[in-house]
């Protein structure tokens, strides 16, 4: 009897035990259901700017402006110790916006801090290559390690398109020979590409995007001509859509009425959209099986690359130098852009709408009521062209020297490097990017190649994030960032030395928002702890919570 008390009082002081280094090691516990009070007991608490708080229920964001910003304090100083992330969120199937930021503390200026972050990449130059995928960086200002080549693409002259699927990186080629089909590649690691087959018999793959789960593809005839090389001598246009049925098969899923290259392809309010790369102009929506709907344009004029923000498709033009707005039924002018003749990519940074263009290099902001404000210029050269977001930076390529640069702030960007070295041509671009594996992938031509950069650390979960409601955990161990998903372990970053992340800055904290954007969902149980969590105690936790 004797002994079973003791046992007892000694579990109960275990438990105790267990309790006060829970508390200890809380800095923070948001539990947004009517308030943004912090419960942990250094009372860091929010000032709500704008999100839905009503008692009882999660906090709900609204994608636009709405965020909760907690005030820098001592206690939220992570040093290069470990830390954890974990909150409950939830997110819609069908977008007209992108999912955004959902926790940072981060300095731009100095690139220190956290971001944690649900991203979407559309008009990337012509593709969709990012959807609904977790990603969890830490940065404290280090010097790039550079470029890493990973190899020429087959006989590829450009990597045209990129998307991340089910976990792989996914590449679209362009060749020139006669009877050369633009192919599909799949990273395996290195320069290692394996070859996913040609879709169709033109030459070039213009333009990947994930919808409902599966992989697209569009295809064309690229006209060589206007990157200033030798026409190619495929016979074959394209214009249509391939679904990806794996192991190299592809399923026809249409043919645009007209089209000979499809531009880009988006996915808004559910549907899938693609648009025409040469006149007549096109704009059409897919409704299954091989049956594709013309939804217009806008006054004629040619519609490219596709981004979704705020509500509502937008669209760049090689005709007017300008932006176009669709909200599903209706086009509308968005503005033009500068002195540019022709408008490129998109990407959504900080909570705002970019494009890029033609012919200064220049980059411009979207601010509302059809402007657009310069945003800098990338060096001497002559064309921007794919826009992304990666580790709490924005990152742009460039034409006629195949340059990547970073986004500063204000007007400025500094040069990471040049990706292709080709003598004697006139022009060369970086088209495509894409943010896999922790790292920045770019395709350029006229080499065919792609190359990869990592700024930071950063663990990515490149599988879509399903709908609903989904238990997220991000953990910072010594040596190594994590992110669980509904108890589930799903990316693990690369190593690396804590005594390189002091992420200490005077930032507040922002739960909905960071440099992707505002969040858009449903919001609750925000916590954030001095230490790494271990995979039981996520597990436990989602365990816990589902009950």
């Amino acid at each position: 009897m004797y002994l079973l008390l003791l046992a007892v009082c000694w579990a109960t002081v275990l438990n105790v035990s267990d309790v006060r280094a829970e508390d200890d090691a809380l800095l923070g516990e948001w539990r947004l259901q009517g308030d943004a009070r912090d419960q942990s007991r250094f009372q860091n608490h929010g000032v709500n700017r704008g999100v839905m708080l009503q008692p009882g229920q999660p906090a709900k964001f609204d994608g636009r402006k709405a965020f909760i910003q907690v005030p820098d304090s001592e206690s939220l100083h992570l040093g290069t110790g470990e830390f954890s992330i974990a909150m409950t969120v939830n997110t819609s199937a069908d977008l007209d916006d992108v999912i955004g930021s959902l926790l940072s503390k981060y300095d731009s200026k100095a690139r220190r801090g956290f971001q944690l972050s649900i991203k979407n990449h559309a008009g990337v130059t012509s593709s969709q290559s990012n959807d609904r995928h977790l990603q969890f960086g830490i940065d404290n200002g280090k010097i790039d390690a550079g470029w890493t080549d990973h190899g020429q693409l087959g006989e590829a002259v450009l990597v045209y398109s990129m998307a991340v699927y089910n976990g792989q990186l996914f590449a679209g080629t362009c060749v020139p020979g006669e009877k050369a089909a633009g192919r599909v590649f799949r990273f395996a690691g290195g320069k290692k590409w394996i070859d996913c087959r040609a879709p169709d018999l033109c030459n070039a793959v213009n333009s990947l995007a994930v919808y409902n789960g599966q992989l697209y593809a569009g295809t064309g005839k690229y006209r060589l001509k206007g990157s200033s090389l030798s026409e190619s001598d495929n016979p074959h246009f394209g214009g249509n859509v391939y679904r990806y049925e794996g192991d190299g098969k592809w399923a026809h899923c249409g043919q645009l009425p007209g089209v000979e290259a499809i531009n880009g392809m988006v996915v808004f309010k559910g549907k899938l959209y693609a648009s025409s790369m040469y006149t007549p102009a096109a704009f059409f929506r897919y409704d299954g099986g091989t049956k594709w709907t013309s939804c217009g344009v806008p006054d004629g004029k040619r519609v490219e690359s596709m981004a979704v923000y705020n509500g509502d498709l937008y669209a760049t033009s090689y005709d007017a130098g300008a932006v176009f707005r669709y909200d599903g039924k209706h086009w509308t002018p968005a503005g033009k852009v500068g002195e540019s003749t022709q408008t490129y990519g998109f990407t959504v940074y900080a909570g705002d709408l970019y494009v890029s263009e033609w012919p200064h290099a220049e980059v411009y902001r979207y601010a509302g009521k059809n402007e657009w404000k310069l945003a800098g210029r990338l060096g001497n050269e002559k064309e921007s062209m794919p826009l992304a977001v990666y580790n709490g930076k924005m990152y742009a390529g460039s034409l006629p020297l195949a340059e990547v640069y970073r986004y500063d702030g204000g007007v400025d960007w500094t040069n990471t490097g040049r990706l292709d070295m080709t003598p004697d041509v006139k022009y060369r671009r970086v088209w495509s990017m894409a943010v896999y594996q922790g790292r920045l992938f770019a395709g350029t031509l006229p080499a065919g190649r792609v190359h990869s950069i990592e700024a930071g650390k950063s663990a990515t979960y490149d599988t879509a994030l399903k709908p609903g409601w989904r238990q997220i955990v991000a953990v910072k161990e010594k040596n190594r960032l994590k992110l669980y998903v509904d108890g589930a372990l799903v990316a693990t970053s690369s190593r690396f030395d804590p005594a390189d992340y002091d992420l200490t800055n005077d930032k507040p904290l922002e739960i909905g928002f960071g440099a992707h954007d505002y969040f858009n969902g449903n919001m609750k149980d925000v916590k954030l702890y001095r230490r790494a969590l271990t995979a039981d105690e996520i597990q436990q936790y989602y365990a816990a919570s589902a009950d």
